[in-house]
């Protein structure tokens, strides 16, 4: 076989099954060096060992096969090295969102969640620099943020003044049906000159119940839940959005360091 390796004996230097082989150069990411035509058996160079092994770690990281793909066939050091950091951050981020979930699913078990207090508020219409757009669970926080940070550059640069906290409005449909057309805002006390998607949008009057959440987001959903008890036991549901408004505990420009206010409509 001129030194080439069987597939058995490859699978064994590599710590790859014969599945994981076929499946590899299926997908381009791991050819043999020759495929006997009359057996149709795959056979690899002694040199395939050692980016075989790399793709296994990788694939042990659960780094998509098109990201391998990127590392095995990149130009340089700096190439390879920055989708294999990009991945070990996302990997870091699901690992805070796990611990995150499993904090929450104990304090929810043991009944330690944080008692929150429901108000009541009248809010008059208001002016504001506002970005809409269809938004769903799974992108809503990256397209929260990308969004206020156009609308505070927005705001310094149209000379309009700022009237109040930022906020969003979620219409009932963003959790029902898990998609829908959300708006977030910052309110202003004059009209100003805006572009790209930024738009001058009037809200209007409205009663609301109120509870103010500082906490992990995680949890956020015990105030929506205090509110919809609080309201439906009190026979003051009305129709409408919820709306979130944000009110920063330091620097504004940190957009996740704020406790939320969860407003919820009532009837008048």
């Amino acid at each position: 076989m001129n030194g080439l390796l069987s597939i058995g004996d490859f699978s064994r230097m590599t710590f790859l099954t014969v599945k994981a082989l076929r499946h590899y150069h299926d997908v381009g990411l791991l050819e043999p060096a020759r495929i006997d035509p009359h057996s149709g058996y795959r056979l690899y160079r002694p040199e395939q060992v050692a980016p075989a092994r790399l793709i296994r770690r990788l694939r042990d990281l659960d780094l998509p096969v098109d990201d391998v793909r990127a590392v095995l066939d990149a130009p340089d050091d700096e190439s390879r090295n920055a989708v294999i950091v990009a991945h070990l951050d996302r990997m870091s981020r699901q690992l805070r969102e796990t611990q995150e979930t499993v904090d929450s699913l104990r304090r929810l078990l043991s009944g330690d969640e944080e008692r929150l207090a429901v108000v009541r508020r009248d809010e008059a219409a208001v002016l504001t620099l506002a970005i809409r757009g269809v938004v769903g669970g799974d992108v809503a926080v990256s397209w929260w943020l990308e969004a206020f940070a156009e609308l505070h550059r927005a705001l310094r640069t149209s000379g309009a003044e700022r009237a109040g906290p930022d906020g969003a409005v979620f219409p009932t449909e963003f959790f029902t049906e898990g998609s829908a057309e959300v708006v977030v805002f910052v309110p202003v006390t004059s009209t100003a000159t805006v572009g790209g998607r930024v738009e001058v949008v009037e809200r209007p009057a409205g009663r609301y119940a109120v509870a103010t959440y500082d906490g992990p987001m995680v949890d956020l959903d015990g105030a929506y839940s205090v509110l919809g008890r609080t309201v439906t036991e009190q026979a003051l549901a009305a129709d409408g959005p919820v709306v979130e408004r944000y009110l920063p505990l330091g620097d504004e420009g940190d957009l996740l360091d704020h406790a939320t206010e969860v407003c919820w409509p009532v009837r008048r």
